[in-house]
């Protein structure tokens, strides 16, 4: 049973919000603003080998951008929905969280609203922390699919 003291279960909705606005950023701007959101020594698991620190993780999105842009369907709409947030303090201004995702993406697929089926589920881990300026920022993100629409 978690028991959070008064400045943790505050804490925890200022987490809550970084998440979402986490997932906002990936859904509605593909990541253009995801520099905002880490730390500048982030270890990001996306990619060959993850990607390490601020600007290479904002690096990384861009050239997806570009690359997804350049594609005859274009950027794919995609969607991501966030359950079962847990956090476990590892001291007041750091934390380990947890919680699973339903990713919706058309990538691979017809765009429309007919495409309703997720393309993955992953239950995913970051350790966050409180900077100097009181922002929480990701300082590590990995995650591992559940389940995954495989296309033909």
């Amino acid at each position: 049973m978690a028991r959070f003291t008064p400045a943790q279960t505050h804490a925890v909705s200022e987490i809550q919000q970084l998440v979402s606005d986490w997932a906002y950023e990936l859904d509605l701007a593909n990541g253009a603003g995801i520099a905002d959101l880490v730390t500048e020594d982030c270890f990001y698991a996306v990619g060959p080998g993850g990607q390490q620190g601020r600007d290479a993780i904002a690096a990384y999105y861009a050239a997806r951008l570009a690359r997804l842009s350049a594609t005859g369907e274009g950027v794919p709409v995609h969607r991501h929905a966030l359950h079962n947030l847990r956090c476990q303090f590892a001291e007041d201004d750091a934390a380990g969280i947890t919680f699973n995702l339903t990713y919706f993406s058309t990538l691979g697929v017809a765009k429309g609203t007919k495409h309703a089926d997720p393309a993955l589920y992953a239950d995913v881990r970051m350790q966050v922390r409180r900077e100097g300026d009181g922002h929480w920022r990701i300082a590590r993100f990995d995650s591992n699919p559940a389940f995954m629409r495989v296309l033909d």
